[in-house]
């Protein structure tokens, strides 16, 4: 089914509840909450998923993109343990985990306009307008994230400082 081989199964099905989780998150708390029930379920199944994607790739920017994800979920997570960065570390913690749900929807949105419906996929090629669009939607919405969790980060310190 969808071209998906056993394997592949287990990384779309292990990858699959980071979505839900981080929806939830950016939802209810303006950003991913690392020390929380969502945000261990998050960092699960994203680990999970970039380290599954080195077996079932088949482009080599995929790689790329499980080594930027490992590298920033595990970056996110363990700046809260760090002593010394004092506010940076919301700041740290905030980018790099929001880099990752980045990660994680640039390729599923691709897989998905590749793949659905089964046989007769949206897209065939790359380099397809409605591919690229839905890519360059996705780095908008990261752009326009980030800066307004930075903002109410600023504000959540202005507070805390007044």
């Amino acid at each position: 089914m969808f071209g998906i081989s056993p394997l592949g199964w287990v990384h779309t099905l292990g990858s699959l509840p980071a979505i839900p989780m981080a929806v939830y998150m950016f939802a209810g708390h303006g950003r991913i909450v690392p020390r929380s029930r969502p945000g261990a379920v998050y960092f699960v199944s994203m680990l999970i998923g970039a380290a599954t994607v080195f077996l079932v790739a088949h482009q080599s920017v995929s790689y790329g993109i499980g080594t930027a994800t490992i590298v920033l979920l595990v970056a996110g997570y363990g700046v809260g343990r760090l002593s010394g960065l004092g506010r940076g570390k919301a700041y740290i913690e905030t980018v790099c985990l929001s880099l990752t749900a980045f990660l994680l929807m640039l390729p599923t949105v691709t897989e998905i306009l590749r793949r659905v419906p089964d046989g007769h996929p949206f897209v065939t090629d790359l380099n397809a307008p409605l591919l690229l669009g839905a890519q360059a939607s996705l780095l908008v919405l990261l752009v326009i994230g980030l800066a307004a969790q930075i903002v109410r980060l600023r504000r959540q310190g202005a507070e805390a400082a007044g």
